[in-house]
């Protein structure tokens, strides 16, 4: 069993709760703890679900039948069960309810109150064009829901609640670990309320259904809805407007809790543990790099020299335990941690272009006809307006196509006609979502951080299995042989 000194001293007979318990990050977080240090006294895991048969069903499936928990299965053998049902307890409910929507099982919500200790808030929504009023519910109410739980608690040692680094919006420089108040817009707008906020989601999602709104029609002006609100106070997305509002609604003094905010950038695939390249699901830069793979990526756009921030997910969870054994020796009443790579050993887009091509080449992708697609150079605009004009004659050309060959078959041409106009628009909608982060020049300060590093080496010699510094990671070897596999074997199949 792995060795890992103070973290696994610290973790022993704890008890924790953790909401977003099926998320991405949530898996691997409670694959680590039990993998090394199986005396945790309890996991306590938040699924969303309406009892706790469709919740342990949920685990089952959606985590325990995992890949990620092969390296644990196989430590554990056949007392693996026993682990995970003395170990664990799943808990349905859902964190955008009052109370969380925990069942009425008063036994089970007293015995949780008076045993928890940590509560570690993952739950979230992360599309960037959500439903308004989804993401207001789960990101920012989501906290709410858990800090009134967290006050119920009086054996409360920490919160831990997990936001993004990207709810600095579009600014440039160097950004700070400082934390947002309530009320807060990134470009001065006044008048930002949470609650206001809420009651516009709720009249524009009710006015709909008034008015006899097609289900398609209302998931549309909601996604809108959210994305013009969101730029109103000076976020480019739902998502980190709602992330950002979470983070107002935690810090706020008037909690009087132990917290810790941990800001991850871009997370990636696990680069060491419990194996290297475990991934679930198509991550941001992945949309582009399947596209790449299958051949249907020609073009990309943004700054080819711009940063890509990346942080590996075991890097995060490990932060964010590690900063939970921090606060056991330093007690703060606030802490915010950027996990990511910008300051110390940052990669480019054009490093991330060029590992790309070097793996497809070398491990071309066998299409549904069992052919390899073959790879080449992409186009890269450097600019929205070349990128556009670029898109517009592409679409202008293939509709004369479409008009040249369909002249007979005037329904066909419509309906191609239709289908080719949707599907460019979402092509430019999805641009235009990620155009900030394809242009990203800040880097995020990590001091907190990096100090946090300096002080395990000094308290702790048993470190090799807590991968902390982002200047360990070799990016090509990591694309090369961990990430980009990962995805094909996990992902893409």
């Amino acid at each position: 069993m792995d060795k890992c000194g103070i973290a696994m001293e610290f973790l022993e007979n704890k008890s924790i709760f953790v909401t977003g318990a099926t998320g991405f990050l949530a898996k691997i977080l409670v694959e680590k703890i039990l993998r090394i240090q199986p005396n945790v006294k309890k996991l306590y895991l938040l699924i969303r679900a309406k009892d706790k048969m469709t919740a342990t069903k949920r685990f089952y499936n959606e985590e325990i039948g995992k890949d990620l928990f092969k390296v644990l299965k196989k430590m554990w053998g056949g007392e693996f069960d026993t682990l995970i049902s003395e170990k664990v307890c799943v808990v349905p409910g859902e964190v955008s309810l009052t109370q969380m929507g925990l069942i009425d099982d008063s036994n089970l919500v007293e015995e949780m109150k008076n045993q928890v200790e940590i509560i570690v808030n993952l739950a979230a929504t992360t599309k960037f064009d959500e439903r308004y009023d989804v993401a207001l519910a789960t990101n920012t109410l989501g906290a709410k829901h858990v800090i009134s739980f967290a006050k119920q608690c009086p054996n409360l040692k920490l919160l831990v609640h997990v936001s993004t680094a990207y709810v600095s919006g579009e600014r440039e420089g160097h950004i700070l670990e400082t934390p947002y108040k309530l009320g807060e817009s990134l470009n001065g707008m006044e008048g930002l309320d949470i609650a206001t906020e809420q009651k516009v989601a709720e009249e524009k999602f009710k006015q709909l259904q008034e008015n006899g709104a097609m289900e398609e029609t209302i998931n549309l002006a909601l996604k809108d809805l959210g994305l013009e609100r969101a730029r109103m106070y000076g976020w480019p997305n739902t998502y980190v407007f709602t992330k950002a509002m979470g983070e107002m609604v935690v810090s706020d003094p008037k909690n009087n809790l132990p917290l810790i905010i941990i800001r991850p950038t871009i997370v990636t695939s696990t680069y060491k543990e419990p194996f290297p390249g475990w991934i679930e699901g198509v991550r941001t830069i992945d949309s582009l790099i399947l596209g790449y793979a299958k051949g249907k990526l020609t073009c990309f756009l943004g700054g080819i020299n711009s940063i890509v921030d990346l942080v590996p997910a075991d890097m995060v969870v490990n932060m964010i335990i590690m900063a939970m054994v921090a606060h056991k020796h330093q007690p703060s009443n606030q802490t915010i941690y950027h996990v990511g790579s910008s300051a110390r050993n940052s990669m480019r887009y054009i490093e991330f272009k060029r590992f790309n091509y070097r793996y497809f080449t070398e491990n071309p992708w066998i299409n549904k006809d069992g052919n390899a697609v073959k790879v080449g150079e992409v186009t890269v605009f450097n600019n929205m307006a070349s990128f556009s004009r670029y898109m517009n004659i592409r679409y202008l050309v293939f509709l004369k196509g479409l008009e040249f060959a369909n002249k007979a078959f005037c329904h066909s041409f419509q309906d191609k006609y239709v289908d080719t106009k949707r599907k460019f628009n979402l092509v430019m909608r999805l641009v235009e979502l990620y155009r900030p982060y394809l242009f990203f020049s800040a880097v995020f300060d990590d001091t907190n951080a990096e100090r946090l590093r300096r002080d395990i080496q000094n308290k702790d010699t048993e470190t090799e299995t807590f991968f902390l510094d982002p200047k360990d990671i070799n990016w090509e070897d990591y694309f090369m042989n961990a990430h980009i596999p990962g995805l094909v074997k996990h992902v893409f199949k």
